[in-house]
């Protein structure tokens, strides 16, 4: 059962998508109730795309896939934390591991 979240006015939801064995973050997508069920149901990671608005699957066409291990959700219950043994190349299409490869320099802060 789905506990009672906060979506936001669009029915949307941040996921923190993170490696289940490292502590990796690899990426953060958006979740609507539909996207998270079809996640629970499957196993595998499925988002709501805010640019193509539609359904997707984590890695359907290039194999990527995420396999769900665990999904948690924050103290104000508006962000979730799932954690993912990343299948094949990585999280991110640009073909990085993770979507967080590049860095701010400390003398641009």
């Amino acid at each position: 059962m789905i506990p009672e979240l906060r979506y936001d006015d669009k029915g949307l939801i941040p996921a923190i998508i993170q490696d289940a064995i490292n502590n990796e973050v690899l990426m953060l997508a958006y979740m609507d109730k539909k996207s998270l069920e079809m996640t629970l149901q499957t196993g595998f990671t499925h988002f709501w795309s805010r640019l193509r608005q539609k359904y997707w699957k984590k890695g359907e066409t290039s194999g990527n896939v995420q396999e769900v291990k665990e999904v948690l959700y924050d103290c104000d219950e508006d962000t979730l934390l799932i954690k993912v043994i990343q299948h094949g190349e990585g999280a991110c299409h640009t073909g990085n591991r993770t979507c967080f490869f590049r860095r701010i320099k400390p003398e641009l802060l």
